[in-house]
């Protein structure tokens, strides 16, 4: 079978041919989905140019601005986290290693420390130095308290040049019981607790009259048990609020729990913990401190600030709660 010869090449017509010339044709398309591609895009394009009343929209310039460009990259505000204060050294100690771990884990920004009293720098002295800045305040406290509620704003309100957004505390939240269950276990707590009729923790925390602050408590205390297989874990105070961290503990024994474990809710040393510590009659964990969770519950409510917007300047509280210490 021989095969067929190859067409030759159309040769062109002469000029004083009478022949009906052929239109010239486009390459044909390979289906109806590629032209309403086509159609679609070039309609966006053009519909981009022009925006909501009808005018065509200014030519602006590509996002990627050349090397010699004046436009600076975008600064994050400054996080400034709010500690209570403390006349125990170890508590300034500890608050600025949690500060050096956030810094680890968020290079660049710029992460503060003000007090509210007791400790230096003051807050009202760190907004200050801010100026005309942006900031977003992350309080180092465990629930909405007096502080919080009155405090951390009248200290905002001094500071009118500066834009700023109040973070909420830090309780109630999984990233604290991941915290609390790490300081239960480098005290003692062994897997084989969990769970076990024998156990249970007093949760023990400095107390407040404020009903949210107390309820934030409870919603920890409630985590922290169910972290620890459903062992007891009762909420106490070590002022302003009952039962004391020794009623719990009796409580408990006479319930048949021999091994209560006192668990910190305070998040660095001070008179507080300390008393709670010496009420335990097995186990006492320490404070929340630096724990890698905490340093990523800053951030976590630093970004959650930002995304949010909460406007810092809360309505100021006229009852006024007792200051936890």
């Amino acid at each position: 079978m021989t095969e067929p010869a190859p067409e030759r090449p159309q040769e062109s017509l002469p000029l004083h041919s009478t022949a009906r010339e052929r239109p010239q044709e486009s390459p044909p398309l390979d289906s109806t989905a590629q032209l309403l591609t086509r159609i679609t895009a070039q309609l966006g394009t053009q519909l981009s140019l022009v925006s909501l009343n009808g005018t065509r929209r200014p030519m602006h310039r590509t996002p990627q601005q050349p090397p010699h460009s004046n436009v600076s990259p975008l600064v994050p505000p400054a996080l400034v986290a709010v500690a209570h204060g403390s006349r125990d050294p170890r508590a300034l100690h500890t608050v600025t290693e949690l500060l050096d771990r956030v810094r680890e884990l968020r290079p660049g920004l710029d992460v503060r420390l003000g007090h509210i009293e007791l400790n230096e720098p003051l807050l009202p002295r760190t907004l200050d130095e801010l100026g005309s800045g942006e900031a977003v305040l992350v309080p180092l406290l465990l629930g909405r308290g007096y502080h919080v509620k009155q405090d951390i704003p009248e200290a905002v309100a001094g500071a009118a040049a500066l834009r700023t957004r109040t973070a909420r505390p830090l309780g109630p939240h999984p990233l604290l019981v991941e915290a609390l269950h790490g300081r239960l276990a480098e005290a003692g707590w062994r897997p084989s607790d969990d769970g076990n009729r024998n156990s249970a923790v007093v949760l023990a925390a400095a107390g407040s009259r404020d009903p949210e602050s107390a309820a934030g408590t409870r919603r920890t205390a409630q985590l922290l048990s169910e972290r620890l297989g459903g062992v007891p874990v009762v909420p106490a105070y070590a002022s302003a609020a009952t039962p004391t961290v020794r009623a719990a503990l009796r409580a408990l024994a006479a319930r048949g729990r021999r091994r209560v474990a006192v668990a910190s809710y305070f998040t660095a040393p001070g008179r507080f913990a300390s008393a709670a510590a010496e009420e335990a009659t097995w186990i006492a964990a320490a404070p929340l401190g630096a724990h890698p969770a905490m340093a990523r519950l800053l951030l976590h409510r630093y970004d959650e600030a930002r995304a949010v917007g909460t406007p810092v300047r809360e309505t100021l509280m006229n009852t006024r709660f007792l200051a936890s210490a």
